[in-house]
């Protein structure tokens, strides 16, 4: 396991930091990437969404291949529309359409859109090794993950483990409140470790044409 490369502390916003990390090595790990109090609105809003049933088990494959297998994954998601979406969540919106901007500005990648759903594993819930970039679909670019879990510890399991391009090396992130981590969608095959406690996160993709 590797140390996950870090946005540069001392250099220009949270965005182009983000973005300049991404340049470098195809992923970046950023702690507090939004600020604390909104971080646990989104908490609170996860769980109320929750609580009212509508989230659904997630699946595997697109279109006529989609399919559940929770022995694969076994993830709960909320898909987030843009222009209905509940007041606790424009914030990070807005904050990812920033971030959308300093990747093109950086990166000059054509991102045109974002798609999201927040995610809910239960206890002993995980997801195993896979791409985000589905087969023969080349639109979702860039992956990010806003994790919105409280006081997580490593005995609370659900790490996100990246396999880097090597083959060999890995690199493990907590799922901690705060913590962004953002990589190339087509590069990385990454899983979600089985949790013990519930685990939320906001994930989603940035696409183009």
């Amino acid at each position: 396991m590797v140390t996950p490369p870090q946005a540069e502390p001392a250099a220009g916003s949270i965005d182009d930091r983000v973005a300049s990390a991404i340049a470098g090595h195809g992923i970046t790990v950023m702690e507090n990437f939004l600020p604390e109090d909104m971080i646990a609105t989104l908490r609170a809003e996860a769980r109320r969404l929750q609580a009212q049933g509508v989230f659904r088990p997630a699946g595997i494959g697109a279109g006529g291949d989609f399919r559940k297998r929770e022995d694969i994954r076994g993830d709960e998601i909320h898909w987030i529309e843009a222009d209905s979406a509940p007041a606790a969540l424009r914030p990070p919106l807005l904050a990812f359409e920033e971030l959308r901007l300093a990747v093109n500005r950086e990166l000059q990648l054509g991102l045109f859109d974002f798609e999201c759903h927040l995610a809910r594993y239960a206890p002993g819930a995980g997801y195993q090794r896979h791409y985000d970039q589905l087969r023969d679909d080349g639109h979702r670019q860039l992956t990010v993950t806003l994790y919105l879990n409280e006081n997580w510890r490593e005995a609370d399991g659900g790490l996100l483990r990246v396999y880097l391009e090597d083959g060999e090396r890995t690199l493990e992130v907590m799922p901690e409140g705060g913590t962004l981590v953002a990589f190339l969608s087509a590069r990385f095959a990454h899983e979600v470790l089985p949790c013990t406690r519930e685990r939320f996160s906001l994930t989603g993709w940035f696409r183009r044409r």
